[in-house]
């Protein structure tokens, strides 16, 4: 509509500015003729001076009825002079405002001049006889225009129509695909609803494992919990009452730790953010998770090295960052033998960055090494405590961190190596402090 009513507003301002020119050319025409046809019937009585006035009179006052009979108004003045005298003039003084056209004739024989100015009047596109004719098209147009918009509207938006009584029919469970549109306007918009329900079918099949996996692992300790917090409230003697005490803070231990651990995978695997993760230094965040590990390596008496000649900015999303050094320098302390040395590497170059833990411990059969990264997976014969979740953090971790890990043998005789590659271009290095 609103393109129809520009394009008639265009139409109706040529139509108005070709009338206007068209007029005066009319009025110019016109004037012509008026001005010969006032000389022809004055020539007649050229020799009686008083008759040139009346004659001209009159034909004036016939004009002006004419027009009126008409009902077509116009601004004309008549001008005859005789041998160079004024003989007549229906409008004496200047001529005001624009548009006249003006005609002079001569007849030399009889010294008769015949001015005549006559102005064209715009103001017939304004009756209402005119906003009839200029509105019509307009109109009689707007049925022929509206309803086939209305069918074509109804029509076309039937399928999106039959797609939201779809979804409005499903149960809140049911996040199942919609079926492929035939049309084509309609792909993206199945395309982005199904890409939705994908995401919210796996987070809720991430908080479903959640919960399986909390309730699965916890069972055990506060079933000790439990069992201990009765021996405690039964004993008889203060060897059974420090038995169970010793026991009911193994099981608070392994229960805290279990939902330590939980809660850290849950955000390891969590989505990535919608914007890039800010940049950080990657050296100095190793060098403060160290640092909250070094209680537990001077309790062993075992040693941590670090390597890492310069600042290395990446951008990491820190928490998880984090949560994946404290698992790996945990698992390489508390897999390390008494007096044994971790050692810590940072290597940046050749477009990626290289983080190296490694340790003195037992280390992994190569054939197990791709089975550890499962949840809660512990290798046979591991005599360690855990929950078996701690490299399936790292693992979602570094990938959240666009990075990847791999376990290699360690460094001299036995041991472990945990990779982790960042490829992500060359980091940012800063002066040494």
């Amino acid at each position: 509509m609103l393109v129809m009513l520009f394009i008639w507003a265009c139409a109706l301002a040529r139509v108005a500015y070709e009338a206007r020119v068209d007029q005066q050319r009319q009025s110019a025409i016109v004037n012509q003729g008026w001005t010969r046809q006032i000389m022809l019937n004055l020539r007649s009585v050229a020799r009686q001076p008083g008759q040139v006035r009346l004659v001209a009179q009159r034909i004036e006052a016939l004009r002006l009825d004419m027009y009126r009979q008409l009902g077509f108004r116009t601004n004309a003045r008549t001008v005859v002079w005789q041998d160079g005298r004024l003989v007549y003039t229906s409008a004496p003084g200047p001529l005001a405002g624009t548009g006249w056209a003006t005609w002079i004739e001569r007849d030399a024989p009889t010294g008769l001049v015949v001015e005549r100015s006559e102005q064209a009047d715009p103001a017939w596109m304004f009756t209402p006889s005119a906003a009839r004719y200029l509105l019509s098209p307009l109109v009689y147009s707007l049925p022929f225009l509206l309803l086939p918009a209305w069918l074509i509207v109804r029509v076309g938006l039937r399928p999106l129509r039959a797609m939201v009584a779809a979804i409005e029919q499903r149960s809140a469970p049911d996040l199942a695909p919609l079926p492929a549109s035939p049309y084509r306007e309609l792909a993206p918009l199945v395309q982005a609803i199904n890409a939705l329900m994908r995401r919210l079918s796996q987070r809720l099949e991430r908080e479903q494992e959640f919960l399986t996996d909390a309730a699965h692992e916890l069972k055990t300790p506060l079933s000790v919990i439990q069992l201990n917090a009765h021996l405690l409230g039964s004993a008889v003697d203060e060897r059974q009452r420090a038995d169970a005490d010793a026991g009911l803070k193994t099981g608070v231990a392994r229960a805290t730790h279990t939902v330590h651990q939980l809660l850290a995978f849950e955000r390891a695997r969590a989505d990535a953010e919608a914007t890039p993760p800010p940049l950080e230094d990657l050296r100095a965040l190793l060098r403060d998770r160290l640092a909250l590990a070094a209680p537990l390596a001077m309790a062993r008496s075992i040693d941590i090295e670090l390597h890492a000649s310069a600042p290395c900015a990446l951008p990491l999303h820190r928490e998880s960052m984090a949560a994946l050094l404290d698992n790996l320098i945990g698992n390489a302390i508390k897999y390390s033998p008494d007096g044994a040395l971790v050692t810590v590497r940072l290597e940046a170059g050749a477009g990626r960055v290289v983080l190296r833990i490694g340790d003195q411990g037992p280390g992994i059969a190569p054939a197990l090494r791709h089975k550890v990264f499962e949840r809660f997976y512990r290798v046979p014969g591991q005599d360690q405590a855990g929950s078996g979740l701690g490299l399936a953090i790292a693992e979602r971790a570094a990938a959240r961190n666009g990075a990847v890990i791999r376990l290699e043998d360690g460094e001299g005789a036995g041991g472990l190596t945990a990779v982790i590659t960042f490829n992500q271009g060359e980091p940012a290095h800063a002066s040494n402090p």
